[in-house]
């Protein structure tokens, strides 16, 4: 029988009140976080904001001048081999062999994990497939494009079927369509019950993560989900209207004795388009449309909610922060 104590189901993930200091204001500070299983979770910030000395903590690579660090209910610098054998990394940085195939690099990687033969014959082809690399197998690994190595990594990280999944970084350089497609492979891995951490340098995944944790000078400044941070970073839900160019400025008048209407936007660089800043998009939308459809004059042309992407989002939250900070 094993000694190593039973794993904690309440969190897969949790730092309280974690601090790390590498040189004066250089670190991460007073950080509390906890992720339940099945999340994922992204770690967005600025470059050396501390999200990648974050991942190296919850991995057990760093230690804590202070505070409490937990993975799967355990501390990731004294758990045992069973523990860690739940965990897999995929670092920003390629780090298999580039003389190998992608299946030699695999079957290597399924090697250290003791897989018998048949279990990593079948595990394996299983992964190239699910990476979309069983056309490749053959391949060395220094002939993938970047983006084929990003994936065999993430295969890699995979080959022992690890609870939980930490991604530094995982769509680096890679194009648009293939950072899509690595959130695809996420998703899937999150809709099986596995908890995933990602950090990102594109503010606009963040959109696609169950929570989101925005660092900034190695502090977390803002944690929720992802609808939430936009309201956060708005104060509320945007309706946007078209109307007439030459009655915008009416129509602003209008608005702004509604009821629903915190405040109007007029968006200079588009003819006749306002922005109405509400409580609830889809609550506000008629009183909106039947406010001004009390004057005839003023025609609307559109109207609808409008998401902020991620990146304005992000801008605005980074913004809000550094106001409160100075203040």
């Amino acid at each position: 029988m094993s000694s190593e104590p039973a794993l904690d189901r309440r969190a897969a993930l949790s730092l309280r009140d974690v601090s790390l200091s590498f040189e004066e204001g250089v670190g991460v500070f007073d950080l509390d976080l906890e992720v339940a299983p099945g999340t994922i979770f992204g770690l967005i910030g600025p470059s050396g904001s501390g999200k990648t000395t974050t991942v190296r903590l919850l991995l057990g690579l760093y230690s804590a001048d202070r505070g409490e660090v937990r993975v799967l209910g355990q501390d990731p610098r004294a758990s045992g081999a069973r523990a860690r054998e739940r965990i897999g990394y995929m670092p920003q940085h390629f780090v298999l062999y580039p003389s190998l195939s992608v299946r030699e690099n695999l079957d290597f990687v399924a090697s250290l994990y003791g897989l018998g033969y048949w279990a990593r014959r079948r595990r394996l082809a299983a992964l190239l497939e699910f990476v979309e690399l069983a056309d490749a197998k053959g391949r060395l690994a220094a002939r993938l494009s970047g983006g084929m190595q990003r994936r065999l990594l993430l295969a890699g990280a995979l080959v022992h079927d690890p609870l939980v999944l930490f991604a530094d970084e995982p769509t680096a350089g890679i194009d648009p369509v293939l950072r899509g497609k690595f959130w695809d492979h996420l998703r899937a891995l999150g809709d099986e019950g596995r908890t995933i951490f990602v950090t990102t340098q594109y503010v606009a995944e963040a959109a696609h993560c169950d929570l989101v944790g925005v660092m900034r000078d190695g502090r977390l400044i803002h944690l929720d989900t992802p609808d939430a941070l936009r309201r956060k970073a708005v104060g509320g839900e945007i309706v946007r209207i078209v109307v007439p160019p030459e009655r915008r400025f009416e129509a602003a008048q209008r608005l702004m004795r509604g009821e629903p209407v915190r405040r109007v936007h007029v968006v200079t660089d588009e003819p006749g388009q306002l922005d109405v800043y509400v409580d609830e998009a889809g609550e506000a939308l008629p009183a909106v449309i039947r406010t001004l459809g009390d004057a005839p004059a003023i025609e609307v042309r559109q109207a609808e909610k409008h998401v902020p992407p991620f990146d304005e989002v992000f801008v605005r939250l980074m913004d809000g922060s550094r106001g409160a900070a100075d203040a």
